[in-house]
């Protein structure tokens, strides 16, 4: 398997941009833009798989992206919460809901499948266990 030179490259990291583009259009087209704090931790939450993918991989090795991967995994687990908040606040629909869900348990099982990855090879050149 060639290196991954760039984080743009982890399908995991695109995968954490769709959630933040499926928030993005929640916040403009539903309910959810009018509960300000519901829709700010939301955003941040979402943001936080995202940034966090990209700055544990561009730290120096895999131990400290495999910490970084933890934290996004964590919020990857924090918007599923918050769909389900949103959902019973009416702020969103089921579908809206259920879409969100299924994205954010994806992106969950692809970090944690990349966190055992890390752990067995040399991809970033620091192999540790």
């Amino acid at each position: 398997m060639a290196k991954i030179q760039k984080f743009e490259d982890l399908e995991i990291w695109r995968l954490a941009r769709l959630i933040c583009q499926q928030i993005e259009f929640l916040i403009q087209n539903t309910n959810l833009k009018t509960n300000y704090s519901l829709r700010d931790q939301i955003d941040r939450s979402s943001g936080s798989i995202m940034d966090n993918i990209a700055e544990g991989f561009e730290r120096n090795g895999n131990r400290e992206f495999i910490n970084f991967l933890s934290i996004a995994k964590g919020s990857a687990g924090e918007v599923k919460s918050q769909s389900y908040r949103a959902f019973d606040k009416k702020l969103i629909n089921e579908e809206q809901h259920l879409k969100l869900n299924e994205m954010a348990e994806l992106v969950k099982n692809k970090i944690g499948a990349m966190m055992n990855y890390l752990n067995n090879c040399e991809i970033k050149g620091l192999k540790f266990k």
